[in-house]
């Protein structure tokens, strides 16, 4: 069973109707990719609205490396809620094999556990990415064309939604990999993150609510995602 096309290439309105069916995919992991590509897109989209204006050509580099850079996430993010759905949909493959026999149990155990670590993997990715949209967000906080920025501070909320929907996804899953060790690192992994994301998150809507405006970031200190 695999998702039977990529998300890139759905309408809305054809995303949202398989959303809302009884199909397992897409589901929750997707929809949640889908909103971190969107905060993504509204910051690369901001940092569009600032280039080339007079009143912030001070930040004129932080606004090309925070476009391209965005724009980049935004694509990261379509193609993991593609690796999300299909890891669900191998999942859901595995768990409709049959368990008469011995050997075939354990088959569809080792089936299942594999997939089930694809699914916690996928939506992990998801949160990292997250955190890279907010930094870019946190960023350009009072750094860029002040008309803009309520659609950075709904990057900011929509990027923190994604990534503790991925995280919920993450955490889902872990229970089904038969590894203990394993679910254990992956547990601490997505807290830190998920830290990381709501902290970061917090400062951008802080500073765009002040109305704030920022110092030029240093060269040395630009965001790199990933």
């Amino acid at each position: 069973m695999q998702p039977e096309s990529s998300l890139r290439d759905l309408t809305v309105a054809e995303f949202v109707r398989r959303l809302s069916s009884a199909e397992p995919v897409p589901g929750g992991g997707s929809a949640s990719a889908l909103a971190a590509a969107i905060a993504a897109s509204l910051v690369s989209m901001v940092a569009a609205l600032s280039e080339g204006r007079p009143k912030y050509a001070a930040h004129a580099e932080l606004h090309a490396r925070a476009g391209t850079a965005a724009r980049g996430l935004a694509d990261r993010l379509l193609e993991l809620g593609d690796e999300d759905a299909a890891a669900y949909a191998d999942y859901i493959t595995a768990l409709r094999l049959p368990r008469e026999t011995d050997e075939e149990r354990a088959v569809r155990t080792g089936r299942m556990q594999a997939a089930a670590r694809r699914a916690a993997e996928a939506p992990l990715h998801c949160v990292e990415v997250c955190v890279d949209v907010v930094v870019l967000a946190e960023a350009l906080a009072g750094r860029s064309n002040v008309n803009a920025s309520s659609d950075l501070n709904v990057a900011a909320l929509l990027a923190e939604a994604g990534g503790r929907g991925a995280a919920a996804n993450v955490l889902i899953n872990l229970p089904s990999v038969g590894d203990e060790a394993w679910a254990s690192t992956m547990h601490e992994t997505v807290d830190e993150l998920l830290t990381n994301l709501g902290r970061i998150a917090a400062q951008a809507r802080e500073v765009v609510q002040s109305g704030t405006a920022r110092e030029p970031i240093k060269a040395s200190d630009m965001p790199v995602p990933g």
